[in-house]
């Protein structure tokens, strides 16, 4: 089983908690980008970072002293957004370590997958943003890479707990024998199931926590994940979804 997720904008260093065990497996494409960023004037990164003018500032400062060899956090606990936050990899059992290492894979439009303990420093940039390389975006400079590096078994499913925006990255080159599993979290409103972005964040988080402490090894096994009131929905649920409802 390979679980796919999305970075987050905020990033923090932290190399005391864990070592990082290797460097990112794309890190001469990373290099690639980060000299195309550099490229670009601060009013132009602004315009591809679409943030206020303070975390711009920041971003292009950082962007002028960036180091991708040195004083790495594992990617794990470099994203620091609301996903990651209701994950809290600094609890997990040493056990549930290994299955995220073994398991899990963050989607990244700098530096293309990651490896929970894969080294890293922080960056801004969205897998959507408009940034040119060589006449492609960062979806066509990408291409299968993504696809290719997350797993070796075509009979492994894949669990989407990825946006739309990184899972993109991968769906176009998935084979007829793939199974791709999305995950859905929603409530129940006027007879449809909305999802409520904040809410699904927190929920992914919790999930890949429940995974990792439970040894999740097939699909139905994730059926049985109840937290922040969340139930898995039949009704809803088709083959290739899995529905949670949150109780009103």
């Amino acid at each position: 089983m390979k679980i796919i997720i999305s970075p987050a904008k905020k990033m923090k260093v932290d190399t005391d908690s864990f070592a990082s065990t290797a460097l990112p497996q794309y890190l001469a494409e990373t290099e690639t980008i980060l000299a195309a960023l550099r490229s670009h004037s601060y009013d132009e990164l602004q315009t591809i970072w679409h943030c206020s003018d303070k975390i711009a500032r920041e971003n292009y400062e950082r962007l002028q002293q960036l180091n991708l060899k040195d004083n790495l956090t594992p990617a794990l606990m470099a994203f620091t957004g609301i996903q990651y936050q209701y994950m809290a990899p600094d609890l997990f059992t040493e056990p549930a370590l290994r299955y995220v290492e073994e398991n899990l894979r963050i989607l990244s439009g700098f530096y293309g997958i990651l490896r929970p303990f894969d080294g890293i420093t922080p960056y801004r940039l969205e897998m959507q943003s408009d940034l040119n390389l060589a006449g492609q975006n960062l979806y066509q400079f990408w291409d299968n890479k993504l696809y290719d590096a997350l797993s070796d078994n075509a009979t492994e499913p894949i669990i989407n707990l990825a946006s739309q925006e990184y899972a993109k990255a991968i769906q176009p080159y998935l084979q007829p024998d793939n199974t791709f599993i999305n995950i859905v979290f929603g409530q129940l409103i006027d007879g449809k199931i909305k999802t409520r972005a904040t809410l699904a964040k927190m929920a992914r988080g919790e999930i890949v926590r429940f995974i990792a402490e439970n040894n999740v090894q097939t699909t139905d096994q994730l059926k049985h994940f109840d937290h922040l009131n969340y139930q898995f929905d039949e009704q809803w649920s088709t083959t290739d979804k899995l529905v949670f409802v949150k109780a009103n």
